[in-house]
């Protein structure tokens, strides 16, 4: 219930555990300090990025320089060869993206694991070719065949460190603070009165109040498409937390809370928020929105900038002056966050 509204979903508990830091962009991020699930991840997560690196290196030496490539790995000298190379350098390309943009999932894995089996054929049919250097083919085979046991073995071990922990595949998990100069209990009312959402929340269209749990949201999507469903609230403290869902036939996967307290020094509120959410088109539909600037942790950044404008001064105030396309919200001086 955030800028979900274009592309998101929850895990609440981070947020009360996590450590903070500043993310320069007048919010601060939480990163989880989930014991026994962040250490379950540790490691296959940290091969994954490795992967994702080697698939990035690999994908731009085959689309640079596909006739060096092709001479080291010993395949014969030939146009079109050289043009499959540089299809495979595209598809290591994307797959490399896509895991550096989302280490925890499986799917851009399995996607490189897919891509191995389409390398391991070519070599094979090299093999078979008087005009290659069998020598050299036979070792990139057997490198070949290595990284694609790296691949399944990480693949598997981030999809049972997500089964086990009941996350959607393909998940985004964002966690946000910003501090806002007004009580914990004017926020709380603020936020509670749903209809006020689209107020802040940039790509929410509106938000009809069905019961006094239950609500339709209807949002924008890339492509210029609009999604709605309906979410219901499943915890509410009075001036402390709202936790949500979305009803279980909606076509978007998305859940979160998000938490009010006191500032120190009584400056004010921290708004905390944390979701998790599955994108339409998952993996590949994420990985699209982050090329094209809508991705989540971006847009929630911006709406708690809008959420602190309208608190504070009863309008959103914009600016164009930096590097960001058409009118942003203004970002308030450091010091006052």
């Amino acid at each position: 219930m955030t800028g979900a509204t274009q592309d998101m979903t929850t895990d609440a508990a981070p947020i009360a555990r996590g450590q903070r830091g500043d993310n320069g962009a007048g919010t601060r991020e939480r990163h989880s300090g989930n014991g026994s699930r962040a250490e379950a991840r540790d490691e296959p997560e940290r091969l994954a990025r490795r992967l994702g690196w080697f698939s990035v290196g690999l994908g731009v030496a085959e689309i640079a320089a596909p006739r060096a490539v092709g001479r080291m790995i010993g395949i014969e000298d030939d146009a079109r060869l050289h043009r499959t190379l540089m299809a495979f350098g595209a598809r290591e390309l994307v797959s490399g993206i896509g895991i550096l943009s989302r280490p925890r999932s499986s799917v851009w894995l399995w996607a490189r694991v897919a891509g191995d089996l389409m390398d391991l054929a070519l070599l094979g049919s090299a093999l078979r070719s008087d005009d290659s250097q069998r020598g050299r083919v036979a070792a990139a085979a057997a490198a070949v065949a290595g990284v694609t046991v790296l691949d399944v073995i990480t693949g598997r071990e981030l999809s049972r460190v997500a089964h086990r922990a009941g996350e959607e595949p393909g998940a985004i998990d964002v966690s946000k603070t910003i501090t806002v100069n007004r009580t914990p209990e004017e926020v709380y009312g603020f936020w509670r009165d749903l209809q006020n959402l689209p107020q802040f929340m940039e790509h929410l269209e509106s938000v009809q109040v069905l019961s006094d749990r239950r609500s339709r949201w209807k949002a924008k999507a890339p492509a210029g498409r609009s999604v709605e469903w309906e979410a219901e609230i499943i915890e509410d403290r009075p001036n402390e937390l709202i936790s949500w869902r979305v009803a279980e036939d909606a076509d978007v996967t998305h859940s979160g809370t998000v938490r009010f307290t006191g500032a120190p020094g009584g400056r004010g509120t921290e708004i905390h928020v944390a979701f998790s959410y599955a994108p339409p088109g998952g993996a590949l539909g994420s990985l699209v929105a982050k090329l094209f600037g809508q991705e989540p942790g971006q847009q929630v950044d911006s709406d708690l900038r809008r959420l602190k404008q309208v608190l504070e001064t009863g309008e959103v105030v914009h600016s164009d002056a930096s590097i960001h396309r058409g009118p942003h919200p203004a970002r308030p001086s450091a010091e006052l966050l």
